[in-house]
């Protein structure tokens, strides 16, 4: 049966359809973003430890999310394709096949990361001080990896299908959920003063494992809710009981041969991550603090790129998924456009802001003192990360993961990893280095995507995946 798509809809010109597209998910980065800050500052005033104890998990947790972020890159691109082409049936069919997965990987996940939690932060080079809460904290995480694992996949679903606003809905009141959660179980029973006022908060006196404890309960409400959307709202790709739920081999064959490329991308970019974390780990928790900090700071600058890159997969595939190839690449060079424009915009602020940033979320000087001179160095990159966002969610859009794989492989191994650890081992600097040897990665990859981007052949992805 043939839908009308509104997506496609060319009353509307390239660039207001991106935006219309697009402002659901900025939006949604920009409270996620806030919220994050004020997670991170409530865990700061634990002290150094207590941040320390959060920031060597977060490269572990991202490569987890990012295993199952990559398996939705795969039906983000399906459900586009066939949205696009207005076929309603096959779009559905596509959706069954994300609760078998979703099932299987969330259940993977949770014992794999329950069973390695006491290990990893060990592995990961923590000091004594900071190891019993940093098991706690992944432990705690880890028992929720199902119900991040379907709130993932079927994010992507919805803005494959064109819904940007559902996915904001629901993790804005995840995160919302996330903070409460955090103010009763971080702190002890306390007399907070508000508007002249002194009022009592019960609190559960936690420390790290609560600000866990609220992640988590947060995670499962956003699961179930995403459950509730895709069986009950009323949308194209509405699944009901009748629907068939068996695993379907072909279907899952090309989503997995989209997904597979993507998930390497991630585990290459995941891993580079872990390996960085490590070397800073190495230089000491004042310089892992720091950089975590700054990394949560930088993060405001994600805010346009992600949403950009996510609104110009939905349409490439789209695109594509109605024949309509001129429009792909029209739609990909406006969003690159835009996002630059954007990010440099956030690079400014970011330069500029950057002690004040620090101090969001800690108060000791040293700690502020090295993260801003971080954010300073990374502010450089950041319109060349918008070519690079834009270029390479256009490229998964069409069905084409596997250069980007290739790109981040060659750009965060070759160029971040090598180059910080020659810098770090063999010509003793310091926290800094680092940070100036991610901005030659990222400068590097928007150079080569535009280079793929160039050939054009990235329009022809899916047929070879069909064949």
């Amino acid at each position: 049966m043939q839908q009308t798509n509104q997506i496609l809809d060319r009353s509307r010109t390239p660039v207001a359809t991106i935006f219309w597209l697009a402002w659901p998910i900025v939006l949604e980065q920009v409270l996620l973003t806030l919220v994050q800050y004020v997670d991170t500052a409530m865990v700061g005033t634990l002290g150094a430890n207590a941040t320390a104890a959060v920031a060597i998990n977060q490269s572990v947790i991202n490569l987890i999310n990012g295993i199952v972020m990559s398996a939705g890159i795969g039906f983000t691109a399906m459900v586009a394709r066939y949205v696009g082409a207005g076929d309603g049936e096959r779009a559905r069919r596509v959706v069954a096949q994300g609760i078998v997965v979703s099932l299987a990987l969330g259940l993977l996940c949770t014992v794999v990361m329950c069973g390695l939690s006491p290990y990893i932060p060990v592995w990961m080079g923590g000091e004594p001080d900071i190891l019993a809460d940093a098991t706690s904290y992944l432990f705690i995480i880890s028992v929720t990896m199902l119900f991040k694992t379907i709130s993932i996949l079927f994010t992507a679903i919805l803005r494959g299908s064109g819904d940007t606003k559902t996915p904001m809905a629901v993790n804005i009141l995840v995160n919302v959920i996330n903070v409460i959660g955090n103010f009763l179980l971080i702190y002890s029973p306390r007399t907070v003063s508000l508007f002249g006022k002194e009022v009592f908060f019960w609190g559960a006196g936690w420390g790290v494992s609560g600000a866990a404890a609220a992640t988590s309960f947060s995670i499962v409400v956003g699961g179930l809710i995403m459950v509730g959307v895709v069986f009950f709202k009323n949308t194209p790709i509405r699944l009901s009981r009748k629907d068939n739920f068996k695993p379907d081999g072909e279907l899952l064959g090309t989503i997995t041969r989209i997904s597979l490329p993507a998930a390497g991308e991630r585990l290459a970019l995941n891993f580079g991550q872990i390996a960085q974390t490590f070397l800073v780990t190495g230089l000491g928790t004042i310089a892992l603090a720091s950089h975590h900090l700054a990394s949560t700071a930088e993060s405001v600058c994600f805010m346009p790129a992600f949403g950009f890159s996510a609104a110009v997969t939905t349409l490439v595939g789209q695109s594509l998924g109605a024949k309509q190839e001129d429009m792909a690449e029209t739609f990909a060079k406006k969003t690159v456009k835009i996002s630059v424009i954007f990010m440099s915009v956030m690079a400014l602020g970011i330069f500029l802001g950057a002690e004040f940033l620090m101090k969001l979320f800690t108060q000791d000087p040293l700690v502020i003192a090295q993260g801003k001179v971080c954010l300073q160095i990374v502010a450089i990159s950041e319109p060349f990360f918008a070519v690079a966002m834009s270029l390479s969610g256009a490229l998964r859009g069409a069905g084409d993961t596997k250069w980007p794989f290739y790109i981040t492989l060659l750009t965060m191994w070759g160029i971040r990893i090598v180059s910080s650890s020659i810098a770090i081992y063999v010509f003793g600097a310091g926290l800094y280095s680092i940070w100036i040897f991610m901005c030659l990665d990222q400068m590097a990859r928007s150079f080569l995507f535009t280079l793929r981007f160039r050939t054009g052949h990235w329009k022809h992805a899916m047929v070879q995946h069909d064949a």
